[in-house]
């Protein structure tokens, strides 16, 4: 036998004391300023998202615009900012949290979408139900798409864009 690390037995310094406690290991020592910007961006979107349900109401049994709309500028919004991120700045940790989970994922709602849906199908709308489920999705893919074309194609009349950072 040699001193190979599987030849090594896991035995503790002091036999009377039992093996060493495995090492503490705290989660929140390199996560809890990710949390914080999560809550405070979340907070942030999820107030924008309400002052437009209150500036543009949707009636209960009418086509959900408002939350269409919300979510559509989102995706957009998001698509901008992952290119922005990603091929031309180098952001601080900190920033795609709080921005993108936070400040985006508070702003955009699916699960608001999700209630409307089911609202209009309880309402026996089933066309305008199953055309605001298939729409929603639609809208939301091709704004994340335009953004990120018209992005990058600003981008790169100003000398960034793909595949280069002009600006750290």
């Amino acid at each position: 036998m040699g001193n190979s690390r599987s030849d090594v037995v896991d035995e503790p310094i002091d036999p009377d004391t039992g093996p060493a406690p495995p090492a503490r290991h705290h989660p929140w020592r390199g996560q809890g300023p990710v949390v914080a910007v999560v809550a405070v961006g979340g907070a942030l979107g999820a107030t924008a998202r309400y002052a437009a349900s209150l500036l543009w109401p949707t009636p209960s049994s009418a086509f959900p615009w408002t939350i269409l709309l919300v979510n559509a500028v989102g995706c957009a919004v998001i698509g901008v900012f992952l290119v922005l991120i990603t091929e031309m700045w180098t952001a601080h940790r900190l920033v795609r949290p709080f921005f993108g989970t936070g400040v985006l994922g508070g702003f955009t709602t699916f699960s608001t979408y999700a209630v409307d849906f089911t609202r209009l199908v309880q309402d026996g709308r089933f066309a305008i139900a199953f055309a605001y489920l298939a729409g929603t999705l639609v809208v939301a893919m091709v704004a994340v798409w335009a953004a990120v074309a018209a992005a990058r194609r600003v981008l790169g009349a100003y000398g960034g864009g793909p595949g280069g950072r002009a600006a750290r």
